[in-house]
């Protein structure tokens, strides 16, 4: 019995050791050699894990920021909106390649059709879901391009950066966006855009995406771009662009001159915090009696004139 016993051990730990010495060399074939860098870059970036950069996550973007600096030797394309330009500089100092400074961004929205500027034909009930929304109807105030204001894009932020002004019904941005794009592909009628914060949060663009011709879209909305060239004609830096009957401005060219905003005939045309304007001097205008007396002495001066002429004459 005891015989039994020990065999039945011995039978045992010797599989077991065989069985330990294949997966070690099965572990040897098949190791995978991770960088240490991967983990240094991991922890100089914020943790959001937001999907702003384009990965899954933080350690994806720590693992292709290290692969690219290895096979291409720079970061070209790769940028963690959250940490902006300081994670930047310390991932391209881990990784020992210089980075080139970005400009920070931040979400806008390309849309002002207001409850007072797009009146409701219609009122929706259902699913309180924009994406749900925009497969059924074209909204409230009648315009197919214009926000749904059921929030997708507040859901959408992990940042408390936007919410739903309940007087418009349309989406607010505040400056907590780290214009990581959530709310970008959250909206399923493209609305919201990523662009340059500008120069002391200084910013201009069209407040529309309606591709209408100018009546139909006039007729939706009241401060519809119409597609009228007026600011294109007036921008002398060809920042602007107008096709399919609505402008676009480029922030990469935009000198934030403001000429395209005077002439803008719908108010389609955003600026963002810009000082208010200056109310232009109006002409003074001359009372009826000192005109007429004007006049009168003015007749008098000719008459006399006349009445010289003549004794010189003679």
């Amino acid at each position: 019995m005891d015989n039994i016993i020990i065999i039945a051990i011995s039978a045992l730990g010797g599989l077991g050791l065989i069985m330990a010495i294949i997966l070690y060399f099965i572990a040897n074939k098949f190791k995978v050699f991770e960088d240490p860098k991967i983990d240094e870059v991991e922890e100089a970036l914020p943790s959001a894990n937001c999907g702003g950069c384009g990965f899954p996550g933080c350690r994806a973007y720590a693992e292709a920021t290290v692969k690219s600096a290895k096979e291409h030797g720079h970061l070209e394309g790769l940028n963690c909106p959250v940490g902006g330009n300081d994670v930047s500089q310390a991932v391209g100092k881990i990784l020992g390649l210089e980075v080139e400074a970005t400009a920070p961004m931040i979400a806008v929205i390309r849309c002002n059709g207001s409850h007072a500027n797009s009146p409701e034909k219609v009122v929706y009930e259902g699913a309180t879901s924009c994406a749900f929304a925009h497969a059924l109807y074209a909204g409230e105030g009648g315009c197919m391009y214009s926000c749904l204001g059921l929030g997708d894009c507040v859901d959408a932020c992990d940042f408390d950066a936007i919410h739903m002004n309940p007087e418009t019904g349309l989406p607010v941005v505040n400056d907590k966006c780290t214009a990581c794009g959530a709310c970008v592909i959250a909206c399923p009628r493209d609305i919201i855009e990523l662009r340059k914060r500008g120069p002391k949060d200084k910013r201009i663009f069209v407040s529309c995406i309606n591709q209408e011709k100018g009546a139909p879209a006039k007729k939706n909305c009241a401060t519809a771009c119409i597609g009228c060239s007026l600011c294109f004609k007036e921008c002398k830096f060809d920042a602007i662009t107008i096709t399919s009957f609505l402008a676009y401005i480029d922030f990469e060219k935009c000198t934030l001159c403001r000429k395209c905003v005077d002439v803008c005939p719908t108010s389609a045309i955003h600026e963002i915090n810009f000082k208010p304007r200056k109310p232009r001097p109006e002409k003074p205008v001359e009372s009826p009696i000192k005109a007429e007396k004007q006049g009168n002495n003015t007749e008098k001066v000719v008459a006399e004139n006349t009445v010289d002429n003549k004794d010189n004459k003679e």
